[in-house]
């Protein structure tokens, strides 16, 4: 599990996230729990990306902070060691 740090900028009309110690995750909500659930499906999505392309997971960074962010807070990625896997009936040549 790795520990990023993500900030919320409360708005007009909604709320901005980000991960500040991973660039490109970013996100926008009509409010604090649906912005939370939209970031944490962005790191997930930016991070398969990362492996994908050969890339490496940006290294988290607990001192990053934003001076204008109403709320920091952590957000966990969690990794799964297989994300492709088959499964080949019994008895059948693959």
């Amino acid at each position: 599990m790795l520990t990023y740090k993500a900030m919320y900028k409360y708005l007009d009309k909604g709320i901005h996230g980000e991960v500040l110690d991973f660039p490109g995750v970013i996100t926008w909500g009509a409010d604090l729990e649906e912005t939370r659930r939209l970031l944490a499906s962005a790191l997930v999505d930016m991070a398969e990306t990362n492996l994908l392309h050969g890339e490496p997971l940006p290294k988290p960074d607990p001192n990053n902070t934003d001076p204008d962010a109403d709320l920091e807070e952590p957000i966990h990625l969690l990794l799964t060691a297989a994300t492709r896997v088959a499964l080949v009936p019994q008895g059948t040549a693959q």
